[in-house]
């Protein structure tokens, strides 16, 4: 018989640095989690990494126990990354911060396959070129 699930958490944390400090320690805390423990599954599963903002989703069940999956990084965060940028642009279309090449979206969209609701690749490049243009970023042919 399945467990019966109490709520869904969605978190975004840096790889490997998970504590019970906000936000982590009261969006568990209110639904009776153990916060360390899932602190230390996480660093261990996310300790190749390092500081990359990593979204969780946390399945509670009515036992207290809990179950997480880990996804890839925003695609928003693997740009930045891309470009070498640390902060995307406050006014993009007129301030253009850096530039991605065509190569470099088309990798980030493979690597987001998995959570973007598509399965065709074009739709992936276009959803990866659409954040990119709204950060800031010009896209080299």
């Amino acid at each position: 018989m399945a467990k019966e699930i109490v709520t869904k958490i969605k978190l975004q944390i840096p790889g490997g640095q998970a504590n019970p400090a906000p936000p982590i320690g009261p969006a568990l805390g209110q639904h009776g989690v153990n916060i360390m423990d899932f602190c230390k599954k996480f660093n261990d599963q996310s300790k190749d990494r390092p500081g990359i903002i990593l979204p969780v989703l946390l399945t509670v069940y009515k036992d207290k126990s809990f179950t997480f999956i880990i996804k890839t990084p925003p695609v928003a965060i693997a740009l930045k990354m891309a470009a070498g940028l640390a902060k995307a642009s406050s006014e993009p279309g007129r301030v253009m911060l850096g530039k991605v090449t065509r190569e470099q979206v088309l990798e980030v969209a493979r690597a987001k396959m998995v959570d973007l609701n598509t399965t065709k690749i074009e739709s992936a490049v276009r959803i990866v070129e659409g954040t990119a243009r709204s950060m800031g970023l010009e896209i080299i042919k």
